[in-house]
């Protein structure tokens, strides 16, 4: 019920000042800039410029039209730009490479998460987008073609591509469900996309 009245929010922006509602959607600008950089501190720094952007140009957002839809366009080609800008760089200020080499944990779901990290970590920066869009964070795919700038046919392959590929590196048969309690990642791996609606 929570999540069907974010995305009606999400997509009215008809509540007086758009920027009223910017922080409602700081949850889903972190997780979506964090499945970009893969580290912590860059998705903080992503997130607080797609906001300041944001604030910015606020008035050439179109009340009535999805804000979140808007944020995540603005984040994505945010983390474009800077990448096009930038080399290629290995930091570990998080520790996630550091974490890589640590004994791992016994609990199998803790397996099964840190499994479907490093497989979804290998995927194509495309299909990690396109999973991300349709998957975890709910938006259909025309939402994700129009955020993307490619067709819709597109973000469906990419999505299945990407799916076919984890469900490959996770070495699952045909059918058979990745154990797991988080609905975030179920959603990447749920051929029904978006189910977070």
């Amino acid at each position: 019920m929570t999540d069907r009245k974010s995305a009606r929010t999400a997509r009215s922006g008809a509540h007086g000042d758009p920027r009223d509602e910017l922080v409602d959607h700081l949850p889903a600008l972190r997780a979506f800039a964090l499945s970009l950089t893969r580290e912590g501190a860059s998705a903080d720094d992503l997130v607080q410029d797609t906001i300041v952007k944001a604030w910015t140009h606020i008035d050439k957002f179109q009340p009535g039209t999805n804000l979140r839809a808007w944020l995540f366009t603005i984040l994505r080609n945010t983390f474009y730009s800077a990448r096009r800008k930038t080399k290629r760089e290995v930091s570990d200020t998080d520790g996630v490479h550091a974490a890589r080499q640590a004994t791992r944990p016994e609990h199998d779901g803790r397996l099964a998460l840190n499994d479907f990290r490093a497989a979804f970590e290998q995927l194509p920066d495309e299909q990690r987008e396109a999973l991300i869009l349709v998957g975890a964070s709910g938006f259909s795919y025309e939402e994700a073609a129009a955020m993307t700038g490619v067709a819709v046919g597109t973000v469906k392959s990419r999505a299945n591509r990407g799916r076919r590929r984890l469900a490959e590196l996770l070495q699952l048969e045909e059918g058979e469900e990745l154990e797991m309690t988080d609905r975030a990642t179920l959603a990447v791996m749920a051929q029904n996309t978006p189910i977070l609606r």
